[in-house]
């Protein structure tokens, strides 16, 4: 049997710390005029510390037989008087030090190379303190992303990214965040904000560098423009400007049209005066939802502003949907046909007996996007009477031409077949079974308002999507 009695050998060993005698090296931590001088032993430091380990062999024959001594300016005498603690007693107190102090005792510990510690702080700041790291996130990001060995927490921040940008962008002291961390920020595929939001801020950043500039760029100078264009260039690219709206373009796009290169500029002209004129640039896609391969940004709006029937909230003024700032809905992922399985039965294990579901779909060689909404269950066999189900068109590239189709005929408004796969009325129609080779679907008009696309009859399915939609909390 072998007992162990670690508690008695930790305390012994911070003795030793504290001993003035037996001491071999002394450790200048700090800079001016904070400094402080601690005395240890170079045979624990050495054990204990890959760091100290490194650089008392290399520095071994500077020594001479003298006393050792090494200097550590970028540590704080109060993190390191923490850090001595857990190499001589495996002790790591963290009492009354305020979170950006463990943040620094976390740098200081990847600095000395002692990962137990890193491992440790990460998973400690993430599960206690990640409100406190979201609400000082342009604080503390930087740092968190100049060390590769804090890869929890940089995961932690990139889905915060993700998932929360607006807490970023508004947060006071956004200004003042590195252009690797916006450029990280703005090239998401996945980032959960209106592209007319995302330029605005882009915008807000550069002036932010240029403080000299007002914010009216018609009283800008070429030399003005010039200034701005070098601080952007490297993140304008990121900026998915043909996913903006017509007015959006001419009133935020139009008057920074000098920042732009004049090919994507001439490009942008075209395609917003003639959506079927060749274009050179290269066109971003439109941001989608995490998860997602289909599910548009601008997508969401407009299922989402359908499902509370918006469209009848101003009939005299247009339609106005939904934003992410609005949108009382979130989207959860059931099933994609290339990763699921785009069968019925795969359907049906992960989609069955789910209520309020939509589905999206990707018409083979085309932009177009087709789906419905069905606010009951998908039960084989069973067919449904619904007033709120919907069905809908959407063209990736060109949101004008957008169709939505309300159910007429209540009484056929939703059914799944056992064989085949889900159905809105007769009007589209889902065959989760091969015919020919491929799945397919069936689009014509019968039991819902209008026909969604330009021919009936069949269509193949290249990819498709069931999302869940939940009321937000």
């Amino acid at each position: 049997m072998t007992t162990q009695f670690f508690s008695q050998l930790s305390q012994n060993f911070i003795n030793i710390l504290d001993d003035d005698e037996y001491y071999d090296i002394t450790i200048e931590v700090g800079r001016d005029p904070v400094v402080k001088v601690f005395r240890a032993h170079m045979i624990i430091l050495n054990y204990r510390s890959a760091y100290f380990r490194r650089n008392l062999s290399t520095n071994r024959n500077n020594f001479n037989g003298n006393l050792a001594h090494i200097k550590l300016s970028d540590i704080s005498p109060n993190t390191f008087q923490i850090i001595l603690k857990y190499i001589y007693g495996g002790i790591l107190t963290l009492d009354n030090i305020n979170t950006l102090e463990i943040i620094d005792v976390l740098i200081a510990s990847e600095i000395l190379k002692l990962q137990e510690i890193v491992n440790y702080l990460q998973s400690y700041l993430i599960k206690t303190k990640s409100n406190w790291m979201q609400e000082n996130f342009t604080l503390i990001h930087n740092s968190i992303f100049q060390h590769a060995s804090f890869v929890e927490l940089q995961n932690f921040f990139t889905d915060f990214m993700s998932n929360y940008p607006e807490k970023i962008f508004n947060s006071f002291n956004f200004t003042s965040i590195q252009e690797k961390t916006l450029i990280t920020l703005i090239k998401r595929d996945d980032l959960k904000m209106e592209e007319i939001d995302i330029l605005d801020h882009v915008l807000k950043w550069g002036l932010a560098q240029n403080p000299t500039l007002l914010p009216e760029p018609e009283t800008w100078s070429d030399n003005d423009f010039k200034s701005m264009g070098i601080t952007l260039q490297k993140c304008l690219p990121f900026v998915r400007f043909f996913q903006l709206s017509s007015k959006e373009f001419l009133k935020k796009v139009v008057p920074y049209q000098k920042l732009l290169k004049p090919q994507l500029y001439n490009d942008l002209m075209s395609y917003y005066l003639d959506g079927d004129s060749q274009i050179i640039s290269t066109i971003l896609p439109a941001r989608v939802l995490k998860d997602s391969r289909l599910i548009t940004n601008k997508i969401v709006s407009y299922i989402a502003s359908w499902i509370d029937k918006k469209e009848n909230d101003h009939p005299t003024h247009g339609f106005t949907p939904y934003d992410f700032s609005n949108n009382p809905y979130e989207f959860k992922l059931l099933l994609r046909g290339s990763r699921d399985g785009f069968y019925t039965k795969n359907f049906l294990e992960h989609c069955g007996n789910k209520l309020n579901t939509v589905i999206i779909t990707k018409v083979k060689g085309t932009n177009e996007i087709l789906g419905g909404y069905n606010p009951k269950t998908w039960e084989p066999g069973f067919s449904h009477n619904t007033r709120n189900s919907f069905i809908f068109f959407i063209p990736l590239n060109n949101l004008k031409s957008v169709i939505l189709s309300r159910i007429v005929n209540s009484e056929c408004a939703i059914s799944f077949s056992d064989e085949y796969g889900p159905r809105f009325g007769n009007d589209l129609l889902f065959y989760l079974k091969e015919i020919m080779g491929s799945i397919s679907g069936y689009c014509q008009n019968i039991n819902y308002e209008k026909i969604i696309r330009s021919e009936k009859g069949y269509f193949e399915i290249e990819e498709y999507e069931v999302f869940q939609i939940i009321k937000k909390g």
